[in-house]
């Protein structure tokens, strides 16, 4: 591995991590010897990247560094664009647009060689499901960990009202499901968001964070995290 791959990954490895990752954890990872890495340490910090932290305390990347599209590779930037071109289709009006500026961005930056990335051949469908009409008020719940409160027609055509506390929200080959905690069955629900008449945040926040409730389901379904 080149010098400037190996800084690259050490970049994207700190990247990964939420907490402060000891040199010893780091160079394992990256097949280097300790040495190496507080060497490489040095490089990028004298080069401006926000890395914080000192030999055996760990080191983090402080959050809001971004590395440019630039640096990414042929298969990263095809990863890139497929996703967005994706979100663009299955995601409500604001992610729609949010896609698209962030595929504008990433286009401007990308080198000569790479500037008909949009044309790699790699198609997504162009018709829109019915799941988007309550997209962003599921997600701002989400966000928020917000009740809510929904008019819901199950599978045999059975109209029903719930209070509901929205966990995540599932992308399938057809629907959109999204996961809940339902007052009414006391139990996880997954709801179709083509099958939601009506979605509208109710009073207060749920009284569980939302992660917890993200890590009962997994545990209910036998779901890894």
């Amino acid at each position: 591995m080149s010098r400037s791959a190996r800084l690259l990954a050490l970049m994207q490895t700190l990247r990964r991590r939420r907490r402060a990752a000891t040199a010893e954890e780091l160079a394992g990872e990256l097949g280097i010897s300790t040495r190496t890495l507080y060497r490489d340490i040095a490089t990028l910090v004298g080069e401006g990247a926000p890395i914080e932290g000192a030999a055996g305390l760990g080191y983090v990347l402080r959050p809001g560094f971004f590395l440019p599209p630039l640096m990414l590779g042929e298969e990263e930037v095809d990863a890139l664009l497929l996703g967005l071109k994706l979100v663009g289709q299955r995601g409500d009006a604001a992610l729609c647009r949010a896609a698209e500026d962030a595929l504008a961005k990433i286009i401007a930056v990308l080198p000569p060689e790479r500037e008909n990335a949009t044309d790699s051949g790699l198609m997504v469908p162009s018709e829109q499901p019915d799941g988007t009409a309550h997209m962003a008020v599921l997600r701002q719940a989400i966000r928020r960990e917000q009740r809510l409160h929904l008019r819901y027609t199950d599978l045999k055509g059975q109209e029903s009202t719930r209070i509901v506390w929205p966990v995540a929200i599932g992308f399938f080959a057809a629907v959109e499901v999204m996961i809940a905690w339902c007052e009414t069955r006391e139990d996880f629900r997954h709801f179709r968001l083509d099958r939601i008449a009506m979605a509208a945040p109710s009073e207060g926040r749920y009284p569980r964070r939302r992660r917890v409730l993200l890590a009962e389901w997994r545990a209910q379904l036998g779901i890894g995290s």
